[in-house]
């Protein structure tokens, strides 16, 4: 399961709004690649993948694939918005280590 927290679902809400895809899921993924091994992909899609897990977090599908499924089981997805820049942060129990600005993980 995957947990959005309601900061990061009120910003996959509005860019579903800002997309004209209102009612999609939020896809995530995880690629090879990174300065810490792998990196998260995010995006909306209107449909699942026959093989996705669809889980419903604060009033939002999140549509995951099966081998990114086993890496971000029990992951929190939050949103910052500072003077700094703004998006997603990832709370993930499996990542042993991860880059500084985030976004990859090992």
């Amino acid at each position: 399961m995957i947990n959005l927290t309601p900061e990061a679902a009120t910003a996959v809400k509005g860019a579903m709004e800002r997309a004209g895809k209102v009612g999609a899921g939020f896809r995530i993924m995880v690629e090879t690649g990174g300065c810490a091994g792998h990196k998260y992909l995010v995006g909306l899609d209107t449909e699942p993948r026959d093989d996705d897990a669809v889980f419903e977090s604060s009033g939002v599908k999140v549509f995951v694939d099966p081998d990114s499924q086993p890496l971000l089981a029990g992951m929190t997805v939050g949103f910052v918005d500072s003077l700094q820049g703004s998006g997603f942060v990832f709370e993930n129990p499996n990542a042993a280590s991860q880059c500084s600005c985030g976004k990859s993980f090992g």
